[in-house]
């Protein structure tokens, strides 16, 4: 399989479609198929991000997302931002965050620290 950068649309059609037919394969990673199917992943993420970017989320959306992954509820989110009220504020995009917040909630939730700072 001949595999080259992808430059162009027509490109990244054609290298999802080898992506598509070699999962099918569910070929093993030394094979010369599975070496394939990582080259042409990375090559792929590379352009998705290039032609393709998502936009960061806010620090709300952030932190309600972990909130909903790690099935937290507000009072579990009192040591990083404060008392129930204070929670619900932040959360309602009454209150912004502060410093310490943004502090324990980085090291406390692993929400990176400039997704919670937010665009400038």
């Amino acid at each position: 399989m001949e595999i080259h950068p992808i430059r162009t649309e027509a490109d990244y059609r054609t290298c999802l479609a080898k992506v598509a037919a070699l999962v099918d394969l569910d070929p093993a990673p030394d094979t010369p198929e599975g070496e394939a199917l990582d080259i042409l992943s990375i090559l792929i993420e590379r352009y998705e991000a290039d032609h393709f970017p998502l936009p960061a989320p806010s620090p709300i959306e952030a932190i309600k997302f972990r909130m909903e992954q790690a099935g937290l509820t507000v009072p579990d989110m009192q040591p990083y931002i404060g008392n129930a009220n204070r929670v619900y504020e932040v959360l309602a995009g009454k209150r912004a965050l502060s410093l310490a917040m943004i502090r324990r909630l980085h090291e406390g939730l692993r929400i990176p620290a400039e997704v919670l700072i937010g665009p400038a």
